[in-house]
This record gives C-alpha cells, sequence and structure tokens, in this order.
C-alpha cells in the first residue's frame, strides 16, 4: 500500500523547518530553559572542579588560593566547556538526560576543554597551577556524571508504580529480554506489574540485580521464590523462547496459583523494544508453534524494497500477515487481492489504520477470472506476487473436488501464465504439507501447483518457486479456532484419533520464513519451511479442555477421508537439502505443463475427477514434448483415466 511520505523540505514533514514565528520559537522557548539549566549545571561542576582540584595542590592552604584569578578561569571554562558541549550535542537534544551516550559525549567534551584551557590559561598568566586543570578536568567530569545520575535516579523513583495496588511478578529470564520487560513496569507509574525477584538457570547471573531487583534462583526455585516474594504472578521474559521452553515453565508454575504472562516473541516485536501493552496471558499459540525466526534482512529487502508487490489471497489470514511484513520492507506499491472485501477491508485498518477502501492498491479480483487478472496485472506492474490464495478445507474438497480444482489449479495456473506475460521477476507460490505424498484431493491439488510452478519457473527468466508447510496456528478454521469455538459452545472437543499429530507455526512465523524464501535462489524446487516437531493434538485437546471453566468432554471421531494420521513435510523421494538456511529445505520438483490441464474436467463425476487429481499429482515429469507413451491399464473408474492419459501422452508426444 501507498503511503504519502512528505518531501524535504515540507512544512509538515519536519515541525522545525518553516515559519520561524510560527514553528520554530515556540519549540526553541520551550527547550532553552531545560538546556541552558544543563549547561549551567555543568559550568557550575567544572567550577567546582578547579577550585577542589586547586585546594588539593596547595594541600588545602587557603594562602595561596587566588580568588580572583579562580573565578575568571572558571568563567573561561565553562564557555569552552559549553560550546564543546553544543558541538558534541550535550545540549542541543541530541541524547536523552543521563543516557550512556550522553555520558560518553560529555567525556568527549571534556576531553576538549582540558587542553584548550590549559592553553588559554598559559596566554592569560598562569591563572591556577597546571595540574589543577588536568585535575579539574577529571574531577568535574564524575560530578558531571554524577549530577545526571542523581537527576535519574529521581526521575526513576518518581516513575516507579505504587507497589501496593500492583501486580507482584516473578520474571523469567535475566537477559536483555527481562531487562526491558523491568525498565518498562518501572518506569511508568501506571504500570500494573511491580518486579520483585528474577529467575534466571545461567549460574553466572546469581548475583546479578536488574534496576535493583535481584536473580533469587533458577526456574526450579520458582515455588520457592513465588513465596518468599508472595507474587501473584510469572512473567516469562524471553522473546526467543521457543514452544517446548514455554510449556515447560508454564507447568512448573500451574499448581502455584499465580497468573502466568509472556512477552510477544521476537518475530512479532519487529526489532523494537518491550513495552508493558505487550505483556499477555500465554496463548496455545505460544504453547505450540513458537520459535525464534531469523531473517536475512539484507537479502529480503534486496528484492522488496522499492519494487512493486502482489499478495493474491490478501485477505486471508497467510496473505494479511504477508502484506503486513512486506510492508516492513517499504516496497514502491504493495497491491492486495482479494474476492472477499471485507478481507481486504480489514488488511487495510490493520495496515494504516483508516479503512477508507479508497486505495487502487486494494483490489476485489477472482483469480478464476482470467481477463480481470490480464487487467490487474497490466494496472500495476507487479515485480514480485505472493500467491497465497486457495481453497484450503481437506472434508469440504474431499465432497466438491470440482473447487479445488477451479481455484487451487486452474487459478494458479492462469495466475502463472498472467505472471509469465507481464514479465513478473519473481513469484511465491504458497503450498502446504499435504502436498508431501498426497492422498486428499487438497493434497493432489497443491502437489498439481507446485508442479505447475515448477514448469512456468522453466519457461520465464525470472524464479518461480513454491514453499510448503503445515498448520498455521490463528489461521482461519485453525485447530485451535475450532476448539474455542467447542469450548464455547459447551463441548466436546472432537478429534479424529488419540494418535493423529500435525506439525505447528505460528503465523507470523510461517510469514517470515515464506519471504525469506523468496529471496533464495530457487528454480523448479519446492521451499519446506522446517516446523519443529509435529504435535498430538489429543494433548492440544486436553490442554484447552483443562483451562476451560467447567467440564470439557473430549470425543474421538475417527480420521476422515483423506486425511493421514501424521502429515509428513517431505515426499519419499524428496531430500532434506539445506543449502541456504537452516529452516528451509529446497527438493526438486518434476514440471507440469500445463496442457495437461485438459484433462480435468470439473463436470465429471467425483471419484473420475479424483483419480485423474491422483495420477497427475503422481505421475512423472510431463513436459510440453514427451515421446508417446502406451496407454496405461484402465483403472477402477472405468478405464476413464487411462483412455484420458492415453490421448494426452499420444496428442503431446507427436512430434516432427
Amino acid at each position: 500500500m501507498q503511503t504519502r511520505r512528505p518531501a524535504v523540505g515540507d512544512p509538515a514533514a519536519d515541525p522545525d523547518v518553516g515559519d520561524w514565528p510560527g514553528r520554530a520559537a515556540p519549540w526553541f522557548r520551550a527547550a532553552l530553559p531545560g538546556r541552558a539549566a544543563r549547561a549551567g549545571a555543568d559550568a557550575l561542576a567544572l567550577a567546582a572542579a578547579l577550585l577542589i582540584a586547586t585546594l588539593l595542590r596547595h594541600d588545602g592552604n587557603l594562602e595561596y588560593l587566588d580568588g580572583p584569578g579562580l573565578a575568571e578561569l572558571a568563567l573561561v571554562a565553562a564557555l569552552v566547556h559549553t560550546a564543546a558541549g553544543i558541538q558534541f550535542g550535550l545540549y542541543t537534544g541530541r541524547w536523552s538526560y543521563g543516557c550512556f551516550e550522553e555520558i560518553l559525549a560529555l567525556a568527549k567534551t571534556a576531553a576538549v576543554t582540558v587542553p584548550v584551557v590549559f592553553v588559554l590559561d598559559t596566554l592569560l598568566g598562569r591563572l591556577v597551577p597546571r595540574s589543577a586543570i588536568i585535575g579539574a578536568g577529571l574531577i568535574g567530569l564524575v560530578l558531571a556524571a554524577g549530577i545526571r545520575y542523581a537527576v535519574r535516579l529521581l526521575r526513576d523513583q518518581r516513575l516507579r508504580p505504587n507497589p501496593e495496588p500492583g501486580t507482584r511478578v516473578v520474571v523469567m529470564g535475566a537477559g536483555e529480554g527481562a531487562t526491558q520487560v523491568i525498565r518498562a513496569m518501572l518506569r511508568s507509574p501506571s504500570s500494573p506489574y511491580v518486579p520483585v525477584a528474577l529467575l534466571d538457570d545461567a549460574p553466572a547471573k546469581r548475583a546479578l540485580r536488574i534496576m535493583g531487583v535481584p536473580v533469587a534462583g533458577n526456574r526450579h526455585a520458582m515455588a520457592e521464590v513465588v513465596r518468599r516474594y508472595r507474587a501473584d504472578a510469572v512473567v516469562i521474559a524471553i522473546p526467543s523462547a521457543g514452544a517446548q521452553l514455554i510449556r515447560a515453565l508454564t507447568d512448573l508454575a500451574a499448581p502455584l496459583n499465580v497468573d502466568v504472562k509472556v512477552v510477544p516473541p521476537v518475530v512479532e516485536l519487529f526489532g523494537r523494544t518491550v513495552r508493558v501493552e505487550d505483556i499477555r496471558p500465554v496463548s496455545h499459540a505460544d504453547l505450540l508453534g513458537r520459535r525464534e525466526i531469523t531473517i536475512d534482512l539484507a537479502a529480503v529487502a534486496g528484492y522488496l524494497e522499492g519494487r512493486r508487490v502482489l499478495v493474491t489471497g490478501a485477505g486471508g489470514s497467510i496473505g494479511s500477515e504477508l502484506c503486513r511484513q512486506v510492508a516492513q520492507f517499504n516496497p514502491a506499491r504493495l497491491v492486495m487481492l482479494d474476492r472477499d472485501e471485507s478481507g481486504l477491508h480489514a488488511v487495510q485498518l490493520s495496515l494504516d489504520g483508516r479503512g477508507m477502501l479508497d486505495d487502487r492498491n486494494l483490489v476485489v479480483a477472482d483469480i478464476r477470472d482470467q481477463q480481470r487478472l490480464d487487467e490487474v496485472f497490466a494496472e500495476h506492474k507487479p515485480h514480485v506476487v505472493f500467491h497465497a490464495a486457495a481453497l484450503k478445507h481437506l472434508p469440504l474438497l474431499e465432497m466438491h473436488p470440482s473447487e479445488a480444482l477451479k481455484t487451487n489449479i486452474i487459478g494458479t495456473y492462469q495466475l502463472l501464465q498472467t505472471a509469465i506475460r507481464h514479465n513478473v521477476d519473481q513469484l511465491v507460490n504458497i503450498s502446504t504439507d499435504k502436498a508431501a505424498d498426497p492422498c486428499s484431493v487438497l493434497g493432489y491439488s497443491k502437489r498439481i501447483t507446485e508442479r505447475l510452478t515448477a514448469a512456468a519457473d522453466v519457461a520465464t527468466p525470472g524464479t518461480y518457486t513454491s514453499v510448503r508447510f503445515g498448520n498455521v496456528l490463528g489461521s482461519r478454521g485453525s485447530v485451535l479456532t475450532a476448539f474455542a469455538a467447542q469450548v464455547e459452545a459447551g463441548g466436546p472437543i472432537t478429534v479424529t484419533d488419540p494418535e493423529v499429530n500435525r506439525y505447528f507455526m505460528t503465523v507470523q512465523e510461517a510469514v517470515r520464513l515464506v519471504v525469506q524464501a523468496g529471496a533464495l535462489a530457487s528454480h523448479g524446487e519446492v521451499l519446506i519451511l522446517d516446523m519443529g516437531e509435529p504435535v498430538r493434538i489429543a494433548d492440544v485437546a486436553k490442554r484447552i479442555a483443562a483451562s476451560a471453566d467447567g467440564h470439557i468432554q473430549i470425543v474421538y471421531t475417527g480420521l476422515r477421508p483423506g486425511e493421514k494420521l501424521a502429515e509428513v513435510l517431505l515426499g519419499p523421494d524428496e531430500p532434506d537439502h539445506r543449502p541456504n538456511h537452516p529452516l528451509i529445505s529446497q527438493a526438486p520438483v518434476p514440471p507440469l505443463d500445463g496442457a495437461a490441464l485438459s484433462l480435468l474436467d470439473p463436470s465429471s463425476p467425483p471419484e473420475d475427477l479424483i483419480a485423474v487429481l491422483r495420477w497427475l499429482a503422481e505421475s512423472p515429469a510431463l513436459p510440453g514434448r514427451v515421446e508417446a507413451a502406451e496407454p496405461a491399464p484402465a483403472t477402477r473408474s472405468g478405464g476413464r483415466v487411462g483412455k484420458r492419459r492415453a490421448e494426452f501422452t499420444m496428442r503431446l508426444g507427436r512430434h516432427p
């Protein structure tokens, strides 16, 4: 989405430029007293330092003290110190008062002031002993830094929340995340949290204190620390913590009758510091699919920044998160395409907070409509396309396979052909783990789109690739959403089989890796995202049932048609090869020429259509020119699949 960026020199862009009486003067008048006070305090500190250093030089004998000369040199030193301080940003608002950067600027100012005053003192006739000037520089630096520390301490004390009504919390972790959390808690008078102790497993941190809050033990001491400090909550302040660690800490806190809260994972923070508002209860997404995902920011920015990006299915859970993350890399244009206008409204609201639906970059279109796709590509001329539009509910597609054909297969094929005609540089097709060793309509259709994408990659100088991953927590229709709705209705929670397991990943983590995958130089491959260890659905159901207010029953219904007991991310002939990123496997895909789609007839009986889908998903590479082949044996569908397969191979196989 394009946002207006004021040009350099635009008065609206910079409150400090423009008409002096109307803009700069009020700002200058408001800031001047505070900065003048800082400069005055530093001048007094330097004058006091000169007096102390001179007295030390003369062993405290006042008879050798030249009062007028000392006052004259103190005035000269104050002027020099102020001028140097302005140069280094001490009095121009460059640094926050009392921060480490300001102390460094103060040291630089002192390093310049001492030799200049030394020279001026010589020119003025040696008003004080030379050793006193050097000593005054060091003493003045200590005094000025001490003043800043005292002021900052007083400010922090005023900002600290009242410990009486606040929630007393034990913070798990004593790293950078915990430091940010404690600073946020103790520097907001309205903070509802009061940190009383820290827990960390590192022995080297046993004596550590952060803003006065001590490390009181490791995770195994949680019960004792909660009792000793009368804590009401435990905050897991480890943004990089994985789901396994959060589950372990949550289980330790469960019998203690305390609230367990967590800070967002790194992927949700986008590099910013943790705030009090970020602290939230532990979600099921934290317990199941949370991992630290690192990406090559330079590589990602290299193919997204300043380029026109189009996202299909932009109103869905995956597409909308793609839009939010792509927007972080400043594309020249972010075009969001979906046939669901309400979804487009929601994603625009999440991006700019307006939701006025007046932006040409919001496109209502259906990927089934070839003419509409050509219109959109002709208008916006995208460089990069993320294709997230698809039907994904396995049981529904088993009943209505023709819809999987129309949207997932034909829609994707039309998008690929349109992208080739309009010279799209990079296209990323979002696939699913159901395409690995497929056994369902959803799996067949997505495997065929992987093969069509591989064939399109051969036909274009650009990079066209597919990305495959499993269940995304929080997406529409996800298992957690379904379980939550069942709990809200009073139960029961339905699970297909006690041993069924699935891979889980949060939507932010999945999309972050999708964006990274687009930066890889991959041709004719499917990129498979590492989703960690699979999780038993029955365990998830039990955890959700246990956290519900009332008794919730769990009912096992049996596997549905096309459903696997355990999903896999790689097919039997796909190697786990990770040459470019430790969390992204790259496997070759046999291409499938689009002419093969002529075998698929949406009006065919469902069992016939499914049989053809299965054959196209599992067949070897079918380029546009192949040798003639013998007709395959008839299938259970009355020989129709074998007949069509023979027609296809003979038609494509006859060449000069």
